[in-house]
């Protein structure tokens, strides 16, 4: 959520104040943004691995999941007092939250300022270069919001399982892939591998 904060404010900056966007990101800017993005994401492992390790489990440590997520291993624990873990918890979801409702300001005032711009060649231009950010807020928050606002089992079904992998593994994979795509280089040495193993098919 970091991270996608940083972009989106990155997003405003070149939409919103386009004449000072070279002063406002520059590269040492840019850099201390994305190093308290990895820091507090660090912190939050952290903090999540300390509390969770100190807890005292059952008898049985299996986990019914593919990694070890967090309510899989509260559930392990034979402690009902868990405060250091809610504690860790809530900090956590309200900044997740606070990057939330940045990440949403930042675009009620990008679709503010495009609308106010006056040729509508001008305006797809502007929302085309954000609309790979949002594809990834959008579906990053639409599937952790499935896998985490849904009623909790005590034996995860394989819907479950699928979800949380999904959740994880999907958006930083497609990252590179949406973002890379607009790079007019990536692009051509995209459409001439296709080419080649167009032509090296017999299908084809």
């Amino acid at each position: 959520m970091a991270l996608l904060m940083v972009m989106s404010y990155d997003c405003y900056v070149a939409i919103c104040h386009p004449l000072h966007y070279e002063v406002i990101m520059k590269k040492s800017s840019s850099l201390k943004m994305a190093s308290y993005a990895w820091f507090s994401g660090g912190v939050s492992g952290i903090l999540h691995t300390a509390t969770t390790s100190s807890l005292t489990c059952r008898a049985s440590n299996l986990v019914h999941q593919s990694f070890c997520e967090i309510p899989q291993l509260l559930r392990l624990s034979c402690s009902e007092e868990n405060f250091a873990e809610v504690g860790t918890v809530a900090v956590t979801s309200s900044l997740s939250f606070a990057c939330f409702v940045f990440v949403a300001l930042s675009y009620i005032h990008i679709f503010s300022t495009v609308v106010k711009i006056p040729l509508t060649i001008s305006q797809s231009k502007a929302l085309s270069t954000r609309v790979p950010h949002l594809m990834i807020v959008t579906f990053f928050l639409s599937v952790a919001a499935v896998a985490h606002l849904k009623p909790t089992t005590d034996v995860p079904t394989l819907y479950d399982l699928l979800v949380s992998v999904f959740y994880t593994i999907a958006p930083p994979t497609l990252n590179p892939i949406i973002y890379g795509l607009r790079n007019k280089d990536i692009k051509t040495a995209v459409q001439k591998s296709l080419k080649i193993t167009c032509l090296g098919s017999v299908t084809c």
